[in-house]
């Protein structure tokens, strides 16, 4: 075991990793976090085989993930999150089929995801590809990854509908199977004190999980283009304690059996367009402590929970909902008129046209006749005399007849 981390090292690694040998060294952890590295990550891989876990994170580091690391057979942790990382991940990283935790964050990578996570890396517990470049669709194939405890895509450019296959997840389905007894993930090697990690953002904030990362059940699409509706599928998490969707173009309704997941302790289904009710199930979820809505189209009554009315304004805001905690009041029908929530075009009230036309035609008319009597002296005359000449004609004609 090497761990140089929290220092001030800098420039690379290159004539550390790459001196010459005849024999592959039996390092199997390698920790040089938390320092200034520069440069790229150099091909000297196949020395190092033995290596189970490999923390570069929060340094200055350039380029690609070398090819090379594909020769690290037992390689179970890879920690490349904060640097300046760039390109598509090596097709050679595949024979890594020991892997337990990939986390990519913070860093500039692109391309799709490869199909190849789904496929051969069946034993990821933590797949963390947050606030990069990637795009095209969240694959199918990463529903295979039955073991996954967290993922997180946020802050991508991914697309497309979200997997209806996401009930695959059965770790986070079903009441979590950890690796180790004592409750701990723990990379196996004669180290067997090193726990394993990981970052989760959720309740608003980046939390990093360790010795209770057994209890960690995340998944975070926020702040990408998804589309189409949140499936179903989703609330059969039953142990899934943070969903984050928000900041996407999610359409249709919030799943009614949301309710379900009764260990969910953060949701946040914010800027979105979502529409309809908040479902009355949610009133289930008594462990529910961070929720954000806002910024919808929701409307009707907030179901008159504890659970929910405990929330703040602000997880509310943005949508046609009555009833505390906003201040809305609701009519008899549960509903309030419509009112803007930010983002809809054209706030003016609508106008009825019949009503307008005819006051208008009055007005017209009105000062139309009324007006050069009122301003003209010669009007006023001649209107009069008019009146007085139609009138003897009038009497005069009624006379003859009698």
């Amino acid at each position: 075991m090497l761990d140089l981390s929290n220092n001030s090292f800098s420039g690379d690694i290159s004539n550390f990793l790459c001196h010459s040998s005849d024999n592959p060294h039996r390092l199997e952890i390698l920790q040089l976090d938390e320092n200034v590295l520069s440069g790229n990550i150099p091909e000297c891989w196949m020395n190092w085989r033995w290596l189970e876990f490999i923390n570069l994170q929060n340094n200055n580091l350039t380029g690609t993930i070398p090819s090379s690391m594909g020769f690290l057979s037992s390689l179970q942790s890879l920690h490349l999150r904060n640097n300046s990382l760039s390109g598509e991940l090596p097709l050679s990283l595949q024979n890594c089929t020991n892997l337990l935790t990939i986390d990519l964050g913070e860093n500039k990578f692109a391309g799709r995801i490869p199909l190849w996570i789904g496929k051969r890396l069946s034993k990821l517990i933590v797949l963390r590809l947050r606030s990069n470049k990637f795009d095209g669709k969240i694959p199918r194939e990463i529903c295979h990854l039955t073991s996954l405890q967290i993922l997180d895509l946020a802050h991508n450019n991914l697309s497309g509908a979200i997997p209806r296959c996401i009930d695959k997840f059965t770790a986070m389905a079903l009441k979590g199977n950890l690796i180790d007894d004592d409750g701990s993930l723990i990379i196996r090697s004669n180290f067997t004190g090193l726990l394993e990690n990981a970052f989760v953002v959720t309740k608003g904030r980046e939390i990093q999980y360790d010795t209770i990362l057994m209890f960690a059940t995340s998944i975070d699409f926020s702040s990408n283009i998804l589309s189409g509706q949140i499936p179903e599928e989703v609330t059969s998490l039953l142990f899934l304690r943070s969903l984050n969707l928000s900041g996407n173009h999610l359409t249709s309704l919030i799943p009614g059996t949301i309710g379900n997941m009764v260990q969910l302790e953060s949701l946040d289904l914010s800027r979105n367009q979502l529409s309809s009710e908040i479902p009355t199930s949610m009133s289930n979820m008594t462990f529910l402590s961070y929720l954000n809505l806002s910024y919808n189209y929701l409307s009707g009554k907030i179901s008159s929970s504890t659970q929910l009315q405990s929330f703040s304004t602000s997880s509310f805001i943005g949508n046609n909902l009555c009833g505390p905690p906003v201040t809305n009041t609701c009519s008899v029908n549960d509903v309030i008129p419509k009112i803007q929530n930010g983002r809809d075009k054209g706030n003016e009230p609508e106008v009825d046209w019949f009503y307008l036309s005819l006051a208008l035609g009055f007005e017209v008319g009105f000062w139309g006749v009324c007006g050069p009597l009122l301003y003209s002296k010669s009007s006023r005359f001649s209107y009069f005399h008019s009146l007085d000449h139609m009138w003897y004609k009038i009497t005069g004609c009624i006379s003859s007849k009698f």
